[in-house]
């Protein structure tokens, strides 16, 4: 690939000797390759040892051994949900959100800290350099959540998206949450746009987006929907919901609204390619039609859909529709391991056991779902999820000659479908964030004992609530 003018003077960093897979437009790949990072972008990819003559090499990385790969692109999550893991685990979606709902509602901004922290640490070990997080649960006097969040996100050195969530239809509406876990809509909205204010950025790099985002059907009502469609597109951000998870999501949506969650969503100005929607289980052929036709994303979560029964995306009819789609780790408290190499895994292998069978998916679709996928499905296709010139320098460095790899010859297929690699090194703008297996920017063993801390003194609250 051609390489792309950097300013005079700026520092590189060269990686060769590793097998690539750029994830590009022709998914081109490299057996023996090089990437040369000049400040927060990529400058050149190709075949071979890097150009010789380069000027204020910093550091030179050998990858012998390794597979190069954009970044992890992460486009679901409940970073609060780290400190409730374990918990509800043989029930399905409503019995398991009305059993954790209590202890959530009682979640304060020092807990909210420690889950991001767990959360954003075990997805950056593991190769994700842009985590989201949609944070719906704002109990009353619990502090600044959001800005927790985003500072454990920027602390930590990942790219972020934070989907401020809300809900404004407690159980005397006939809601899952208690009425006190839940805002008013006009509180919801005004809080939305604060947090748009203060903290978006739409500049190309960015480290912190925020996009709007109601929770559910069945905890929001159709104003809240509305109206923050009204918001998002007014402030130029992007929108995030659940949709079609359940059975049980559609059988609410007929009886309270007449209509399937598509159409309700189509109905509130909720398709459109500045949307996704997170899961998009159980999905007919209009519905896919629809989400075509409009652009609208999915964020498919396979290891939170097997955990909670939800069934199986129809993600390979939806790829073939033309739909965006990324992946997505969900909540911990329906996916315990909290990191997202693992999704490549189960996409494969959860797609299989659908109607297509052995055609559902291969190696590379899976690669390209958690990195050019997410990317899109984020609206920063054109800056990150492929390793091109010109593209910020978010990448990741896979160890394959260990024994859980050494005698797979392809590293793609080693990489989606061997044991979880080793990160020798990960790149966020530039900047390691991981190195040999483990994180630069924070302490890992800190990090653990604070959200063990914080999830018995959680467990502690609700019991005596």
């Amino acid at each position: 690939m051609a390489a792309s003018a950097a300013p005079e003077h700026v520092e590189r960093l060269v990686i060769e000797n590793c097998a690539i897979a750029t994830v590009d437009a022709d998914d081109t790949e490299y057996a023996s390759g090089h990437v040369v990072v000049a400040g927060n972008r990529i400058e050149s990819v190709g075949a071979g040892r890097a150009p010789a003559g380069l000027e204020n090499v910093v550091r030179r990385v050998d990858g012998t051994g390794h597979l190069a790969t954009p970044g992890l692109v992460n486009t679901h999550h409940h970073f609060y949900q780290w400190i409730t893991r374990g918990l509800a685990t043989d029930h399905n979606l409503f019995d398991w959100l009305v059993a954790l709902y209590p202890t959530w509602a009682r979640i304060d901004e020092p807990m909210v800290r420690a889950a991001a922290r767990g959360s954003l640490a075990m997805m950056a070990r593991g190769g994700v350099t842009t985590a989201m997080d949609h944070h719906y649960v704002y109990p009353r006097g619990s502090g600044d959540l959001s800005g927790a969040i985003i500072g454990a996100a920027r602390d930590m050195g990942v790219r972020f998206t934070l989907a401020r969530g809300s809900m404004d239809r407690g159980q005397k509406d006939g809601g899952l949450p208690p009425d006190f876990a839940v805002e008013t809509l006009d509180d919801a909205l005004s809080a939305t746009e604060a947090t748009v204010d203060a903290h978006h950025d739409a500049s190309f790099g960015a480290m912190t987006q925020i996009a709007v985002a109601p929770c559910s059907p069945f905890s929001i009502s159709t104003g809240l929907l509305r109206e923050g469609a009204e918001l998002a597109r007014r402030k130029g951000v992007r929108m995030h919901t659940h949709g079609s998870e359940t059975v049980e999501e559609e059988k609410f949506c007929h009886e309270l609204f007449g209509m399937g969650p598509t159409d309700y969503f189509a109905s509130t100005g909720w398709l459109g390619d500045d949307v996704w929607m997170a899961h998009c289980v159980h999905m007919n052929d209009s519905d896919i039609t629809a989400f075509a036709r409009t652009g609208t994303g999915v964020a498919h979560c396979p290891s939170s859909n097997a955990r909670l029964a939800a069934g199986i995306a129809r993600v390979p009819d939806l790829l073939a529709a033309g739909v965006p789609v990324g992946l997505g780790v969900d909540g911990t408290a329906s996916n315990e391991s909290g990191e997202l190499h693992t999704e490549l895994r189960n996409t494969l292998l959860v797609n299989r056991l659908g109607a297509h069978r052995e055609k559902a998916l291969n190696v590379r679709q899976a690669l390209r779902l958690g990195t050019h996928g997410g990317a899109r499905v984020l609206g920063r296709a054109d800056q990150i999820g492929s390793l091109e010139p010109g593209k910020l320098a978010d990448l990741v460095l896979w160890k394959l000659d260990t024994l859980a790899h050494a005698s797979i010859a392809d590293p793609v297929t080693a990489l989606v479908l061997g044991a979880p690699a080793p990160v020798t090194l990960s790149l966020v703008d530039g900047r390691p964030v991981v190195e040999n297996g483990r994180l630069t920017t924070a302490d890992e063993d800190a990090i653990a004992r604070a959200t063990r801390d914080e999830a018995r003194r959680l467990a502690r609250i609700a019991a005596g609530a």
